[in-house]
């Protein structure tokens, strides 16, 4: 019987992490890290990049604002779009990584 690899842990709530900054860094980490994975198995997704959600809006009479208007809650990775070929590859390498 094969083992699983663990599934990722959410990011633990720290002092460290509850600024918008420490959570845009750790996602430009990730997504640096995936990138890499990616070149070493031979496929680049074009689009990767980092994002956060867009500020509260507020309407032009005040009302919407609140407190934690424009504070980046988090930050998240976003692979974008792929061609097919690399959809393949990317499922290939994977299956390939889990076969070890």
């Amino acid at each position: 019987m094969s083992s699983k690899p663990p599934l990722p842990r959410r990011t633990p709530r720290s002092t460290a992490f509850d600024s918008g900054a420490a959570k845009v860094k750790e996602a430009m980490d990730a997504r640096d890290a995936l990138a890499t994975a990616l070149t070493r198995a031979g496929i680049q997704l074009p689009a990767m990049d980092v994002r956060t959600p867009w500020a509260d809006t507020v309407r032009e009479d005040g009302e919407g604002a609140s407190e934690h208007a424009g504070e980046v809650r988090y930050a998240l990775v976003h692979l974008g779009v792929c061609s097919a070929p690399v959809a393949h590859a990317l499922a290939t390498a994977i299956t390939n990584g889990l076969a070890r």
